[in-house]
């Protein structure tokens, strides 16, 4: 299945970026990419990646999660992922991604954890 992303822009210089699909290496992956590096570049610093319809994550996926999460630490930002898969959440733990990534269990959870 391809990954789809699309991104809903919120007040605040938020936005929440729902994907479904294998967040894997591709051309898909790298659209997704550039719609989120553009956003960033437009001023938002708090980003939500909901997880919840990807059904797998590959290094190129995780490679794209990390590089965000950097890019939002250099302007002072946040990432938050939420609704990830117990099959996307042990390859976070596997490579210790889990313990700088913050996790919630839904987008209103992201969002509000955003708002402090």
């Amino acid at each position: 299945m391809l990954m789809t992303a699309t991104i809903e822009r919120l007040p605040e210089a938020t936005a929440v970026v729902t994907f479904s699909g294998a967040m894997a290496l591709g051309t898909s992956l790298k659209i997704a990419d550039s719609q989120v590096r553009a956003a960033i570049a437009d001023g938002v610093t708090r980003l939500v990646f909901n997880l919840n319809g990807v059904d797998y994550l590959d290094s190129a996926g995780l490679g794209m999660i990390v590089y965000t999460y950097g890019a939002l630490r250099e302007k002072n930002g946040t990432l938050r992922l939420c609704g990830v898969a117990p099959r996307v959440a042990s390859l976070l733990k596997l490579t210790n991604s889990d313990s700088f990534l913050p996790i919630d269990a839904s987008r209103e959870e992201s969002l509000a954890a955003l708002k402090l």
